[in-house]
């Protein structure tokens, strides 16, 4: 027989580690090869692991909500004899003692505490993905972190903090001390009473529990979900530009093509990919809302990788990512939108669907709403809502005079960061976005 080692997938680039949600098989059951052996979660998707090989499963290294880093064993498979797998053979002419094994183990364990780079998340302060990856390369603990004086909004610690404190840790020097004595008549001061005043302390409101009332404690990502809502709001100066858009055209144009465009591409064609169409064009006419803040600094994306906000059958929310969204014609979108929407509602999506987002659209109109003010998707500057479309009266312009007629329109909810984005800027570009889908060709091909 021969041992086969099940490692922790890569699954994506900016993905290094992730936690056992579930063992799906425990030891001793036998596993067939691409069949899933345990379910794991990343700080976005949550996603099964398959095995490599058919076998037994003998040993679990790591137990439920274990963090573990890209590259690990997790487990280990028992195969058959020959297997191009193996691992550690073990024959009549070799005999491992068990010493040996015990101490090859033990060094094994203390290489794995020692690579384990520190968890940065169960801080209570907020610090920039860039931060943690300056923190880990320099192993910077998780105590000396929150032990750095920001200099940022809030007292947010930035590059220059985090770089700063290393360039000191590292040129320590020890000096050694002098005592000086010197002889000096001082006057008694005068006495001097100060006031201190007590810090104030924000404390949640008490919540009472009466005996007809659930608790029920949120799941691991509805948790994750509300760390970002609440890092959102205290990292970004939120404000909202509404927009009213006529979208008749669209309407009528989508009720024309519909059934042809299922026909030849075999997708559903909904408002969706026109809208996100639309947001695209406008990101690459305005490309200072396609960027992201790093402490004092600007970053300016060089892609246009579109986040579509996608409720899932819990309740919970998703953000899958369209890269190189304005690369995409309007079958090419299409197919995007569906894909990712399919494959959220499925729990199909993979880590790297929802990595490297610079900007998001979310459809509050979905559910009925009118317009919305969603918070922005860190470390994003800007999100847009689509609200519902209604037939609405409305005034029309015409050679012969004004009159009233029934049309289509929606509002367009344009949330962004005032640190970086003011309102000439943020109200343009919902603006653009609104005329490229007034604008829309009804005679157009898809």
């Amino acid at each position: 027989m021969a041992r086969f080692e099940l490692k922790l997938p890569k699954m994506g680039e900016s993905v290094a580690e992730a936690t056992i949600t579930n063992w799906l098989k425990q030891v001793g059951d036998k596993i067939e090869m691409d069949e899933a052996v345990l379910e794991i979660a990343t700080d976005k998707v949550d996603s099964e692991v398959p095995s490599e090989v058919s076998g037994i499963l003998i040993e679990q290294l790591f137990g439920k909500d274990d963090l573990v880093q890209v590259g690990q064993t997790i487990a280990i498979i028992e195969t058959e004899e020959g297997s191009s797998f193996l691992v550690d053979k073990v024959t009549e002419e070799t005999v491992v003692p068990t010493e040996v094994v015990f101490v090859e183990k033990t060094i094994e364990a203390a290489k794995e505490m020692v690579a384990t780079p520190a968890d940065y998340t169960t801080s209570d302060k907020f610090f920039s993905p860039l931060v943690k990856n300056i923190a880990k390369e320099e192993n910077v603990s998780i105590a000396e972190l929150e032990s750095i004086n920001g200099s940022g909004k809030d007292g947010r610690v930035t590059k220059e903090d985090i770089l700063a404190y290393v360039v000191n840790r590292t040129n320590k020097v020890e000096v050694p001390k002098v005592e000086v004595k010197v002889a000096v008549e001082v006057p008694a001061p005068a006495p001097v009473v100060v006031k201190v005043q007590e810090p104030v302390v924000l404390k949640a409101a008490p919540v009472s529990v009466n005996g007809g009332d659930e608790i029920i404690e949120m799941d691991r990502m509805r948790k994750l979900i509300s760390g970002y809502m609440v890092a959102s709001v205290q990292t970004s100066a939120h404000v909202q530009s509404f927009i009213e858009v006529d979208v008749t055209n669209i309407v009528k144009w989508r009720d024309k093509v519909k059934a042809a465009f299922e026909k030849r591409e075999g997708e559903k064609l909904t408002f969706t990919p026109i809208m996100m169409e639309a947001v695209a064009k406008a990101l690459k006419d305005f490309p200072g809302m396609n960027i992201s803040v790093d402490g004092d600094y600007i970053i300016k994306k060089k892609n246009i990788n579109l986040g579509m906000a996608a409720a899932l059958p819990n309740g919970n929310l998703i953000v899958p990512v369209i890269k190189n969204a304005d690369q995409l014609n309007l079958v090419g979108m299409a197919k995007a939108v569906n894909d990712l929407g399919n494959r959220a509602k499925t729990g199909k999506l993979k880590p790297d669907d929802t990595q490297g987002g610079t900007y998001t659209v979310t459809n509050v109109g979905t559910f009925g709403s009118v317009f919305g003010t969603p918070i922005i998707n860190q470390p994003q500057v800007g999100i847009l809502a689509l609200g519902a479309i209604r037939k609405v009266p409305a005034v029309i312009e015409t050679p012969e005079g004004d009159f009233i007629g029934i049309r289509q329109k929606m509002f367009l909810s344009h949330s962004y960061d005032h640190r970086v984005v003011d309102g000439a800027l943020g109200g343009s570009f919902v603006k653009r976005v609104a005329e490229y889908l007034e604008a829309f060709d009804i005679d157009r091909d898809f």
